[in-house]
């Protein structure tokens, strides 16, 4: 399968009462970057990350959100979003992120990113887009975008075709990951299937099953 970035975006200094960490300050507010975006293990080059005890690192290095589920938010609340205001780094087009199989490998200019697990909402997010009840909706969407690790550093653009080149064949999904540690709780051992999902999320559904 093969997609398309529509824009890399990089995150900006946001001060604000709503903003997570203790500073006041996030990095959700992405703006599209200009030219070729260097990529390294940390991410991606000029990208501020306002809470690094809960973004970033190399399980969250790069953050993907689909166009096509920006569109049904455009829809939903009457606005037109533009691309990294889901505070993603990667705007996606034709790519199946939801779908995405945990540890499946993304060819991107000369990088290689590699799908680790979905994004969950936070009251940064919420605040940021002024809709209080936002945390709920988008966990009842389901459709969280991916985070991924970076594989190979290179350097990224808009325009660049995003190919699948890999799938593990234990078939779990982004979509499933969310639904089973937020509505779906039932679906938790399957996160034991794949053993590309991060350490701590497979430590916290044994825990879940085990209680």
């Amino acid at each position: 399968m093969t997609g398309r970035l529509v824009a890399v975006n990089l995150g900006t200094v946001t001060e604000a009462e709503w903003a997570g960490d203790a500073s006041g300050r996030s990095g959700i507010d992405k703006r599209p970057a200009e030219g070729r975006v260097p990529v390294t293990a940390a991410g991606l080059a000029g990208d501020f990350i306002g809470e690094p005890a809960h973004h970033g690192g190399p399980d969250q290095a790069v953050y993907a959100y689909a166009e096509e589920d920006a569109a049904w938010w455009a829809a939903e609340l009457g606005r037109q979003p533009r691309p990294g205001v889901f505070g993603e780094n990667l705007s996606t087009w034709a790519v199946d992120v939801t779908g995405a199989v945990v540890g499946e490998c993304w060819a991107v200019g000369s990088a290689l990113l590699q799908v680790t697990k979905p994004r969950t909402p936070c009251r940064t997010f919420a605040g940021f887009w002024g809709v209080p009840d936002l945390i709920k909706r988008f966990t009842l969407r389901g459709a969280p975008g991916a985070y991924l690790r970076v594989l190979r550093e290179g350097e990224i653009g808009a325009g660049d075709p995003v190919e699948v080149v890999d799938r593990p064949a234990h078939g779990v999904t982004v979509g499933e990951v969310f639904r089973a540690t937020t509505l779906e709780p039932e679906l938790l051992p399957r996160l034991l299937d794949a053993p590309e999902l991060p350490e701590p999320l497979r430590e916290k559904a044994r825990r879940r099953l085990a209680g």
